[in-house]
């Protein structure tokens, strides 16, 4: 079970009843059960995910003020998202800051790994819990991975599930999804292909080594978001990672000028009123 927030939980309704009911008072269409904890179940998920969005929005305003662009990396266990953080910091991190928050249950193996790419990383150990939260992430920002006008890659614990329910604060969610896994992956959990912006389909090297339909995973993807984001690459071989790069590039261009703007806005709008005070100032001693 999630330690965090309950949902691992394999027997979604409790058993009210002893043994000796099991054995002998049932209902003729199975065994009693007793739902009257659901309602509790259900509230408690709502405040934990409201109480996350607080958290969120702070992160959210703390990455605006830097003009930072931050990509939540998700995916399923093996999928290759460190190899792909490791080249692509290692490519980007001469052009503008580059930095990592990696999740993980246990063990501080990934964040080492992109260290020694020559990039900032702190790794959050969850334990038993499934997901990074807002919260979390909050604590785990410091002044070196909160460089004005960079990138912050978090690198979400593997798990298709709850991540997709957690906002850490990030511009846009980017699913990881490799071709050793099942093409059906979009189908089996929607959630999280709903949630990204962007799908990498990651080890198209092993293409010819796998028995993958990539038109029918795209298809399957786009089914359950027609406006995804598709992009085919190998982080070992190199192929298709200029597009990917491209694609973080152009993200934070557009997160660095709209920082910009909000700076030029301030910056009016504190000229204005020191013209309008100034005015003040001058019909009050004439």
């Amino acid at each position: 079970m999630c330690a965090t927030c309950g949902c691992g939980e394999s027997e979604p309704v409790a058993h009210s009843h002893s043994q000796a009911q099991d054995a002998n008072h049932h209902h003729p269409g199975g065994p009693v059960h007793d739902h009257a904890h659901e309602p509790r179940r259900i509230s408690l998920e709502q405040d934990i995910l409201a109480k996350n969005a607080e958290f969120a929005a702070g992160n959210r305003r703390l990455f605006a003020d830097r003009g930072m662009l931050v990509l939540n990396l998700v995916s399923s266990p093996g999928s290759g998202k460190t190899t792909l953080l490791v080249q692509t910091a290692q490519a980007l991190r001469d052009a503008f800051p580059v930095m990592v928050i990696g999740g993980d249950q246990q063990t501080a193996r990934d964040a080492e790994r992109i260290r020694a790419a020559g990039v900032p990383a702190v790794q959050i150990n969850t334990g038993k819990g499934c997901h990074l939260d807002a919260h979390g992430v909050g604590h785990a920002l410091d002044q070196s991975l909160l460089a004005e006008g960079g990138v912050l890659f978090i690198e979400n614990v593997g798990n298709l599930v709850c991540p997709a329910d957690f906002d850490l604060g990030e511009a846009a969610k980017v699913v990881i999804l490799s071709v050793t896994e099942g093409e059906d992956k979009p189908l089996k959990y929607p959630n999280m292909f709903a949630a990204s912006r962007l799908m990498l389909l990651n080890k198209i090297d092993l293409l010819p080594h796998v028995d993958f339909d990539v038109d029918r995973c795209v298809d399957y993807a786009r089914r359950v978001n027609p406006d995804l984001q598709i992009l085919r690459l190998s982080a070992r071989s190199g192929e298709g990672m200029a597009a990917w790069l491209d694609w973080v590039r152009a993200g934070q261009r557009n997160e660095l000028s709209q920082h910009i703007d909000r700076l030029e806005a301030d910056l009016a709008a504190a000229r204005a009123r020191l013209i309008h005070g100034g005015g003040e100032i001058r019909r009050t001693i004439i």
